[in-house]
C-alpha cells in the first residue's frame, strides 16, 4: 500500500533564503522570469507565474500585543486530498495520486483556466503561449524515483535545500506530528498560533505552521470543495452524453431518410417499366 507523504512549512524558522524557489527552478529546469520588473521590494514577485511554481511571500502584520512582525509564507500547491482544481477540470487532466500528490497532465490540458479559478487559493498558473496549466507538483517525480531506486521517500527540491528546517518532508502522519510539536513550541510566544491543514478541502498535503490566524496571511479560514462542482460536472457529463445522443439520432434519422428516398426511386422506375 502507497504511503500518504506531506510537506510541512514552520512559518517561525523561515528565514526567507529563498533557496526553496532557487532549488524548485534548478529541478523543474524552469526558465527565468523575465516578464516581472523589479519593483524595489524584497518579495521578488507578486504572485506564482507558470514559471515560478513556489514563492516566499513577506507579511507584514502587527500582531495582538502591539508589535509589529516580518513573516515569510511559502506559497504553492496545497495538495489537497479533495482537490477542487482536478474536480473542475473538464479534460480530466489533473490528478490526485495514492500518495496524495495531485499533478497535472500537460497532454491532456488546454488551458482553460478552470483550476485556476476553483482552487481556493487561486494556485494555478496558465501559461497562455503553451496554453497549459502550471503549479507544484511536490516533485513527484523525485519521489517515485527515490522509492524505485533506494526503496526510501526522496525530498522534494525545496525541502532538501532548506537549512533552517524550516521545510520537512516525511510521511503524512509524520508530519502532522511534528507540526503539533512545531506548534507546541511557539505558542508560548504566540497564543494565536496554529497548524493550517483546512479539513473543508480533505485536508492538505502541504501542512503549515502559522504563527498567526490564517487571515492574517491573507488565507482562507475554512476553505471548502464546493458540491457545486460535482454538481457541473455530472451535469456536464450528461449534457455530452445528450449531445452525442441527438447527434447520432439526427445521423441515424438522415441515413433513414436516404434509404427511403433510394427505395421510392426504385419503386417509381419498376412502376414505370411496368
Amino acid at each position: 500500500m502507497t504511503q500518504e507523504i506531506a510537506m510541512l512549512h514552520d512559518m517561525s524558522r523561515c528565514t526567507a533564503c529563498r533557496g526553496c524557489m532557487v532549488a524548485c527552478k534548478q529541478w523543474h529546469d524552469l526558465p527565468p522570469d523575465m516578464d516581472t520588473p523589479f519593483e524595489g521590494q524584497y518579495q521578488s514577485h507578486k504572485d506564482l507565474t507558470p514559471r515560478v511554481y513556489t514563492l516566499i511571500e513577506m507579511k507584514e502584520r502587527i500582531d495582538d500585543r502591539g508589535k509589529f512582525q516580518w513573516d515569510f509564507f511559502k506559497k504553492n500547491c496545497f495538495h489537497c486530498g479533495d482537490p477542487a482544481c482536478a474536480k473542475g477540470c473538464p479534460e480530466n487532466a489533473i490528478n490526485r495520486n495514492e500518495n496524495g500528490t495531485v499533478v497535472i497532465d500537460e497532454s491532456k490540458c488546454v488551458g482553460c483556466h478552470y483550476c485556476e479559478h476553483n482552487c481556493p487559493w487561486h494556485i494555478p498558473k496558465i501559461d497562455e503561449i503553451r496554453h497549459k496549466s502550471t503549479k507544484c507538483d511536490l516533485c513527484y517525480d523525485r519521489i517515485a524515483k527515490g522509492h524505485e531506486t533506494t526503496g526510501e521517500i526522496l525530498k522534494p527540491a525545496c525541502a532538501k535545500t532548506c537549512t533552517s528546517h524550516a521545510l520537512e518532508f516525511g510521511t503524512i502522519e509524520e508530519m502532522k506530528q511534528l507540526a503539533a510539536e512545531r506548534l507546541a513550541l511557539i505558542q508560548p510566544n504566540f497564543p494565536n498560533a496554529n497548524i493550517y491543514c483546512p479539513e473543508g478541502v480533505g485536508g492538505t498535503h502541504m501542512i503549515y505552521v502559522l504563527p498567526d490566524k490564517p487571515e492574517a496571511f491573507g488565507l482562507p479560514a475554512n476553505p471548502v470543495t464546493p458540491l457545486s462542482i460535482d454538481l457541473w460536472k455530472a451535469g456536464r457529463a450528461f449534457t455530452k452524453l445528450a449531445i452525442g445522443g441527438a447527434a447520432a439520432g439526427i445521423v441515424g434519422a438522415m441515413v433513414l431518410s436516404k434509404i427511403v428516398k433510394s427505395r421510392a426511386k426504385e419503386g417509381t422506375k419498376e412502376q414505370e417499366k411496368g
